[in-house]
């Protein structure tokens, strides 16, 4: 087959990693990708959002399958634009048009949607730019901390967790009337503050039947100790020690099933992933946010589990044959770390040269913002390269990405130095209880 990824982050060079073993694929595009994907396919320099050149390549290549990388390009509806065209709407596709992809691409629909299906949540309102009295008079009923989250897409940073009320209340000054997230700001959510443990279940679904594929926790906030701003992901692992066969079971039965059948009821149709950012609270699922793509850096830890050819999932989902299809998952551990630029999720610089990268590592390295200038890769983005060792256990894991992480160097490169470590803690305080 001739396989296009779109997209240029690490997930899209976990997925051109992973698409390149299968003995389906025949050529692999990435369009536009990055230093990484260039060693596993070629790289196309056409934006994700220009669906007619997107078209026009695929039309020239002979493209047998699109995935869909990132969320923008389903936000802006790229499979309503191939299927109304006679010459492309043949061309298979992972990924949801635009009316599955309100998911994502507004937190108001989506907290709708969770709530006329019965999916559990944490209870919200929803102002406009215009309602800012409102909102801060909403603040005034709830007690700290306090979630407030942009409506639209924000790039994983469009969430804001104030510990005071005053906070809270510049931040909601900030979003609705500065507009600090541009139109994506332009409706806000004021959502209840659940406390409990993260995680990401990731579900692929025909619109029919779905596999659920290796669950993961990530490391939102830039500093040790989750602590900072968001950013798009610092790190992930997977599995999750507390996702076990009980507590999936209900995040299947409450949470999975009822999402599925609640895009039947409302006709929307749907192939594609279904990410499902998760709190355990007690041992109680609630969904925090629905993206309608795979996370990052999630899908690298994700991928690396993964024992499945990879195009035979993306075939069926697209298809619509999953019904049959088994997901087959190694049972060994792994430990995502992101290498960010210095200055990330704020101002940063571009441009830096990467060391290290020649070397034997213990550990498979995922490019993510980064570009080849001269041969070399240096940096073009915030999160730059997701390092994922993997072991017989976290530690294990945990060990061997960070290994990795200190051969690799360039100006101003930042890390946490704590990803996994308060999953080691809860499993060792169990242990030791």
């Amino acid at each position: 087959m001739n396989i296009l990824i779109i997209g240029s982050g690490g997930r899209e060079h976990a997925f051109a990693w992973k698409i390149k073993q299968s003995k389906r694929c025949k050529n692999l595009y990435v369009a536009p990708g990055n230093a990484g994907t260039a060693l596993a396919a070629v790289n196309v320099p056409i934006a994700v959002d220009d669906f007619q050149q997107l078209g026009v390549f695929c039309k020239e290549q002979k493209i047998d399958l699109v995935l869909v990388g990132p969320e923008v390009p389903l936000v802006k509806g790229i499979r309503d634009f191939f299927e109304a065209d006679e010459m492309l709407k043949n061309i298979l596709m992972v990924g949801p048009g635009r009316a599955g992809a309100q998911l994502e691409g507004s937190k108001d629909f989506s907290k709708q949607f969770m709530m006329r299906h019965n999916i559990p949540t944490a209870k919200a309102k929803t102002f406009f730019g215009d309602q800012l009295h409102e909102a801060e008079k909403y603040l005034e009923s709830l007690a700290a901390p306090f979630v407030l989250k942009a409506d639209g897409l924000a790039a994983g940073k469009g969430v804001v967790i104030s510990s005071s009320l005053s906070e809270a209340k510049a931040a909601i000054h900030e979003m609705l009337e500065q507009k600090k997230f541009g139109e994506a700001s332009a409706k806000v959510l004021i959502e209840e503050f659940l406390e409990g443990i993260e995680l990401s279940v990731f579900v692929l679904t025909d619109g029919k039947d779905y596999v659920t594929l290796p669950e993961a926790k990530d490391y939102k906030r830039i500093g040790d100790g989750d602590t900072g701003p968001n950013t798009g992901g610092m790190g992930s692992i997977s599995p999750v020690p507390f996702a076990d066969a009980s507590f999936m079971k209900k995040v299947e039965e409450r949470v999975v099933r009822p999402t599925i059948s609640g895009l039947k009821k409302e006709n929307i149709s749907y192939k594609g992933y279904i990410f499902i950012g998760l709190m355990n609270v007690q041992g109680e699922p609630y969904v925090i946010e629905y993206n309608t793509r795979m996370g990052d850096p999630e899908t690298q830890s994700v991928m690396v589990r993964l024992k499945n050819d990879f195009v035979d999932l993306l075939v069926a989902c697209a298809q619509g044959e999953l019904k049959d299809q088994e997901v087959d998952v190694d049972p060994a551990h792994v430990a995502t770390v992101v290498m960010a630029a210095g200055g990330y999720p704020e101002q940063y610089e571009k441009g830096k040269m990467i060391s290290g990268l020649d070397k034997k590592l213990p550990a498979q390295v995922f490019h993510a913002g980064t570009k080849l200038k001269d041969g070399n890769s240096v940096t073009d983005g915030g999160r730059v390269l997701a390092v994922t060792g993997k072991g017989k256990n976290l530690e294990e894991a945990v060990k061997n990405s960070y290994e990795a992480v200190k051969e690799i160097r360039w100006d101003g490169a930042y890390y946490r130095k704590d990803i996994g470590k308060d999953v080691l803690n809860l499993t060792q305080t169990k242990t030791i209880c």
